[in-house]
């Protein structure tokens, strides 16, 4: 399904950098919309492409887990922001409910406001004392516009 999800968003990237790129054409010869169109495309293309990277990498971090339990219930996210880098970042709150130390590794899944998936992290929460709650901050792994929320895809404590 990831795959299906970054050809919706690509697609919806392409569609609007076409209607810029034509609304931005004068007859005076300062541009086509073939040449919107194909800077759009490589556009949409490089926004899959990270996306299915990202993803990727998701699943070989979780596999790479061994003995690992799930822990989406102990795991909260902060508001998403926009940091210094002009990238998406929340922080990622996991509480050890287990009685030795333990770390996590949570997927995040970055959304638009339509459910669009844009981008997806694996944040690891290192170390966590027994009955405490330890925090680390997820980064977009590039730039997302718009209105943009996190969800917790999966979290495993380990």
């Amino acid at each position: 399904m990831p795959g299906h999800m970054g050809r919706s968003t690509a697609a919806a990237v392409l569609m609007a950098l076409v209607a810029v790129g034509a609304g931005g054409c004068s007859d005076d010869g300062g541009g086509s919309a073939k040449e919107a169109a194909s800077a759009a495309a490589s556009v949409g293309s490089r926004a899959a492409d990270s996306l299915a990277s990202a993803t990727a990498e998701a699943g070989r971090r979780l596999e790479s887990v061994k003995g690992g339990v799930d822990a989406e219930d102990d795991v909260k996210l902060g508001a998403t922001r926009t940091d210094d880098s002009g990238r998406t970042a929340v922080t990622v709150t996991a509480h050890n409910t287990a009685d030795t130390e333990k770390s996590f590794v949570v997927v995040l899944d970055f959304r638009d406001g339509g459910g669009n998936l844009l981008d997806v992290v694996v944040v690891t929460v290192r170390d966590v004392a027994a009955g405490k709650s330890g925090t680390a901050t997820a980064r977009s792994n590039r730039t997302l516009s718009g209105t943009v929320k996190a969800e917790v895809g999966t979290a495993v404590r380990y």
